[in-house]
């Protein structure tokens, strides 16, 4: 039992922050994001002698994360209704001309189809590789990298056809 106990502090400790960053992309809801994170670890503990390699341990609990969010819309219908996407405060940025730009990012990678959106955010937020994402999602990685390409390529076109309003909005 102490070395289990062992084993799932330093599971937490290590990936706590990039699971709570993951939950809130996917929720957009800071108590939402906690109750997730809470209850992936929980769920995380029941089946930790089922985790073989202590490498695959992210990759893991953000299937189970993933599994959990499902399991909420499942339990719960909720009326879809337009929505603002709530700011993350990022502490090491007080540059409000990259604030900006980060919003728009954000706003840009919320609009797009999620089958485009969920590999690129696990790229980039989740810092998985194709076949990492490919085994997450149950797909093939010549489609999670189609799906990456096509959603680096619609920020490029979103980057392009915004050249001059972007960093004028100071004056």
């Amino acid at each position: 039992m102490a070395t289990k106990q062992v084993r799932y502090e330093a599971l937490v400790k290590a990936l706590h922050s990039d699971l709570y960053r993951y939950a809130f992309w996917l929720t957009h809801d800071r108590q939402v994001s906690e109750d997730l994170v809470q209850e992936t670890f929980l769920r995380a503990w029941r089946a930790l002698d089922s985790l073989k390699d202590e490498k695959a341990a992210k990759s893991w609990l953000i299937t189970i994360l993933r599994r959990e969010n499902a399991r909420r819309f499942e339990r719960k219908r909720f009326e879809m209704s337009e929505y603002e996407e709530a700011t993350i405060q990022d502490v090491k940025s007080t540059n409000a001309e990259q604030e900006i730009e980060n919003q728009w990012l954000r706003d840009k990678i919320a609009k797009m189809p999620e089958e485009y959106r969920e590999p690129l955010v696990l790229q980039v937020i989740g810092g998985f590789s194709g076949e990492e994402i490919a085994t997450m999602l149950s797909l093939n990685k010549n489609t999670v990298m189609t799906r990456l390409f096509r959603a680096r390529n619609q920020l490029k076109d979103a980057l392009e056809d915004e050249p001059m309003t972007r960093g004028i909005q100071n004056g």
